[in-house]
C-alpha cells in the first residue's frame, strides 16, 4: 500500500456492520482502494486495529484461514445477483476463493490470482490483484460491476463489516451490494491454459487380507502422463479439454460412520476439472454427481456466460462406472469396469432479483444400456422476502443385462411395480418432483416443501438414494438479537416432516424442536429433541424413536478451535430383522494451532447400539483421525494424515509433501499406507501401499 499508484484512487470506507448487529457501525477502521488496467483489478486495504497483537492470521494452504482476519471482495461481473467470485486474502497473504450463488458458497472454486499481507503497529494492510483473465465478464466495452468489499473481524464476537449496508431482512445479499462503473478498456480474450502432469507410483497388498502370513506382493512403477487444454476466446466463453486426467486425491476421504446405514454414503469432490464451475451444475434435486464419473479417459467442458443466460456442457468418456440404485428403505452402489459415455447438459436464465429458470439434461451410455433424465427447475422470488422454487424431472432407463453384477445388489422390487433392482434388463420411465415456498427473512423465517419420487426414478449421474417416496416437511424459525454482554443472537426451530411411499402406505414421521445461540468468544450451542418420531422399516412400524442433541462449536482462542456432538436416545437396528435399540454417539473434534505455521486437526467420532430387549450390544466402534500440516512457506509444507476404523480394524497413513506454485501449478510426494489389524501374535500388517511423485505445471498465455 506504500505504492505511489494507490493515491490515483480515492479510499472508501468499509464502514457497516453486518454481524453480530447489522445496525451498527464498525467499531475499527477500515479503507479500501481500487484501481484497474487491461490486466488486472487491483484491491488495496489498510485495516487498522487497536490491539495489533490479537490480529489472527496462519500460514496455511489456501482456502483454509476463514478462523482468520481477513478481507476481500464480492464481485458480480454480470450484475445479475445470480452468482458472484468471492476472493479474500488474510495479514499473512494466505488466499481463499469461493463462488457464490444466491446464498450458497462453493469453496471447490479456485482461480489464478495474487495476493500479499503484511501486519504492522497500527494493524495489517492487504493487496490482491486479480486478472481479468480469472473472470467471466459481459463482452461489452463499458462494465458495470456489482460488488461488495468486506472485512472479518474475530474478536469477542466474529464480526464482519461491509463497504454498503447490508440489511439482514432482506435474504438478497447480492442486491444489496455496491458497484464498480463505467470500466472501460478491459478485455479477456484469446487466452489459452495448458496444464500437463505427469506422475509415478508403485503399490502393493498383500497376497490374502485374511492371512497375515500370506506374503506382500510389490508391482513395478508405473508412469502416468496426460493433461488439459483451455481455450477462452472472449470474456464469456470457455472450452475445456482433459486427455488421460490425473483424477488422484491429494487427500483422502474421511471415513464415516456407516455401520446402521442402508443408503449410499456422499463424498465430496475433490478433483480439480469437476470442481471448477462445480455450482453451474447444482440443482434442487441432486441429478448430477461427478463422482458417478470414475476414471475418465476423455472429458471436455464448455462455459458459456452471455447477459442473463449461462450455459454448462461436460462431456466424458468413463472407463470404470459407479451406479446408486435407489429403493425405498436403502440403495446399493455399485463398482464395475464398464466404459460409459456421459453427457450433461445445464441451461440457465436470470429473471433478476434473485429470481432464474433453467434446466438439466445427463445422459449415460453403456453398451445397450442407457439413462437419460432432462429437467427443468426455477426459483421466483416474490415481494422481499419470499421464494417459490420447485423442479421436475423425468427419466428413461434401460438396465443393464449383467447378472455378474448382481451380487453388488440389494434386489428389491419398486414399488408396486414390475420392475426390480437386478441388472437384467428392465426399460421402465419415472419422475421426480418438488416444491418449495419459503420465507426468509431477519426476525421469522418459514419452508414448505413438497417431494414426490416416482419408484422406477433414476438419476445415474446424480446422488439420488431414495425413490417411492411423498412426503411434507416443514419449519419455521424465529431469530433474536440481544447483543448483550452474553448472546449475540439465536433462534427457535420447530419442523415437522411425513413421509408416505406411492402406495399411500405411512412410512415416516417426526417433529423436531431446536434452540440454538451464539455466544460471546465466538461460541454457540445447540439443543434439539424428537418428541415424535415413528417409523417403518422393513415391515415393522416403529413408535417412540426418541432421541436428544447437543451440538458445541468454540473459536474463543486464537490458537485453539473445539466442536463436539452427542446424541443419546433410541435408534432403528437396520438389520434384515430390524428392532429398536438404546444407543449413542458423539464426535469430537479439535483444530491446534500452537505457532502460524503449524495445524493440527484431531477428530473423534464413536457410535454404540443395544437391543432393548436383551441388552446386546448390536454395533460398537469409532474412528480416530489426525490431520497435521506444517507450512514452511505459504507454497511449501508437509502433511501427515493418521486414521483408524475400530469397524474396519484398519490403520490408514497418508504423508505428504506439497509444494503448490498456485492452484494448478504443484509438485507433491507421498504414500498410502493401509495397515489391517490381525490376530494376535499378528498385530498391524501392510494391506496395501502406494508411493507417488506427481508434477502439474500451469501455462497461461
Amino acid at each position: 500500500m506504500d505504492d505511489p499508484a494507490w493515491k490515483l484512487a480515492k479510499p472508501v470506507d468499509i464502514q457497516y456492520e453486518i454481524q453480530p448487529d447489522d445496525k451498527a457501525i464498525a467499531p475499527v477502521e477500515t479503507q479500501a482502494r481500487v484501481l484497474y488496467n487491461k490486466q488486472f483489478l487491483y484491491i488495496g486495504f489498510v485495516c487498522r486495529d487497536p490491539h495489533p497483537d490479537q490480529i489472527r492470521a496462519h500460514i496455511t494452504d489456501r482456502d483454509n484461514d476463514f478462523q482468520d482476519d481477513f478481507v476481500g471482495a464480492i464481485i458480480d461481473p454480470y450484475d445479475n445477483h445470480q452468482n458472484a467470485y468471492e476472493f479474500f486474502v488474510n495479514p499473512k497473504g494466505i488466499q481463499s476463493d469461493l463462488m457464490r450463488t444466491g446464498n450458497n458458497e462453493d469453496g471447490s472454486f479456485d482461480a489464478l490470482w495474487y495476493s500479499k499481507g503484511a501486519i504492522n503497529d497500527t494493524g495489517y494492510t492487504a493487496v490482491m490483484a486479480i486478472p481479468f483473465k480469472s473472470l467471466h465478464f459481459p463482452n461489452r466495452d463499458i462494465q458495470n460491476w456489482s460488488v461488495e468489499l468486506l472485512r472479518n473481524y474475530p474478536r469477542s464476537s466474529r464480526y464482519q463489516f461491509s463497504w454498503s449496508r447490508i440489511d439482514l431482512n432482506n435474504p438478497c445479499l447480492m442486491c444489496q451490494m455496491g458497484s464498480f462503473v463505467d470500466m472501460k478498456h478491459i478485455k479477456n480474450h484469446n487466452t489459452v491454459e495448458v496444464l500437463p502432469y505427469v506422475i509415478g507410483t508403485q503399490s502393493g497388498s498383500i497376497n490374502d487380507s485374511e492371512d497375515p502370513t500370506s506374503g506382500f506382493i510389490n508391482n513395478p512403477v508405473r508412469v502416468r502422463a496426460g493433461g488439459s487444454i483451455s481455450y477462452s476466446p472472449n470474456s464469456s466463453l470457455t472450452l475445456n479439454a482433459v486427455v488421460n486426467p490425473d483424477f488422484s486425491q491429494v487427500e483422502t476421504d474421511a471415513t464415516q460412520i456407516s455401520v446402521n446405514n442402508t443408503f449410499a454414503i456422499f463424498y465430496p469432490e475433490k478433483r480439480p476439472f469437476f470442481m471448477e464451475g462445480s455450482s453451474l451444475y447444482s440443482t434442487n434435486l441432486d441429478l448430477f454427481y461427478s463422482r458417478m464419473i470414475s476414471d475418465p479417459l476423455l472429458a471436455g467442458k464448455a462455459v458459456e456466460k452471455s447477459g442473463n443466460l449461462s450455459f454448462v456442457y461436460l462431456t466424458a468418456y468413463d472407463r470404470n462406472s459407479n451406479f446408486i440404485i435407489p429403493g425405498l428403505e436403502g440403495s446399493s452402489f455399485v463398482n464395475s469396469s464398464l466404459r460409459a459415455y456421459t453427457n450433461v447438459i445445464r441451461p440457465k436464465y436470470s429473471l433478476g432479483s434473485d429470481s432464474y429458470i433453467g434446466g438439466i439434461v445427463t445422459t449415460r451410455n453403456i453398451n445397450q444400456a442407457h439413462n437419460y433424465v432432462a429437467s427443468v427447475d426455477w426459483n421466483i422470488k416474490m415481494l422481499e422476502n419470499y421464494y417459490f422454487s420447485g423442479q421436475y424431472a423425468y427419466s428413461n432407463t434401460q438396465e443393464l443385462n449383467d447378472t455378474t453384477l448382481n451380487d453388488q445388489i440389494d434386489n428389491h422390487t419398486f414399488g408396486h411395480s414390475q420392475y426390480d433392482a437386478f441388472f437384467n434388463g428392465q426399460k421402465y420411465d419415472g419422475s421426480a418432483f418438488r416444491l418449495e415456498f419459503q420465507r426468509s427473512a431477519k426476525y421469522y423465517s418459514f419452508d414448505v416443501k413438497y417431494n414426490s419420487f416416482a419408484p422406477t426414478f433414476q438419476a445415474q449421474e446424480g446422488y439420488f438414494t431414495r425413490t417411492d417416496e411423498r412426503s411434507i416437511n416443514a419449519s419455521q424459525n424465529f431469530s433474536y438479537y440481544p447483543n448483550n454482554g452474553f448472546i449475540d443472537n439465536g433462534n427457535i426451530t420447530t419442523s415437522g416432516f411425513i413421509r408416505y411411499d406411492y402406495s399411500g402406505r405411512l412410512m415416516e414421521r417426526w417433529l423436531n424442536l431446536d434452540m440454538w445461540n451464539q455466544f460471546k468468544a465466538q461460541t454457540s450451542f445447540s439443543v434439539s429433541y424428537l418428541p415424535l418420531n415413528d417409523e417403518q422399516f422393513r415391515g415393522v412400524f416403529f413408535t417412540g424413536v426418541h432421541r436428544v442433541f447437543f451440538n458445541l462449536n468454540s473459536d474463543a482462542l486464537n490458537a485453539l478451535s473445539l466442536s463436539a456432538h452427542y446424541e443419546r436416545g433410541r435408534y432403528i437396528y437396520r438389520s434384515d430383522t430390524p428392532s429398536l435399540g438404546h444407543g449413542y454417539s458423539y464426535s469430537i473434534s479439535a483444530t491446534v494451532k500452537p505457532t502460524p505455521r503449524l495445524n493440527v486437526d484431531l477428530s473423534y467420532n464413536f457410535s454404540r447400539l443395544t437391543s432393548l430387549s436383551a441388552d446386546t450390544v448390536l454395533y460398537s466402534g469409532d474412528i480416530s483421525r489426525m490431520v497435521a500440516s506444517y507450512n514452511f512457506t505459504s507454497h511449501l509444507f508437509v502433511r501427515m494424515i493418521g486414521q483408524y476404523d475400530t469397524f474396519a480394524h484398519q490403520l490408514q497413513i497418508y504423508p505428504l509433501v506439497y509444494y503448490k506454485l498456485n492452484p494448478f501449478t504443484i509438485f507433491y510426494a507421498g504414500m498410502t499406507d493401509y495397515m489391517n489389524k490381525f490376530r494376535e501374535p499378528y498385530g498391524f500388517k501392510p494391506a496395501n501401499r502406494e508411493f507417488f511423485v506427481k508434477f502439474q505445471y500451469l501455462i497461461r498465455s
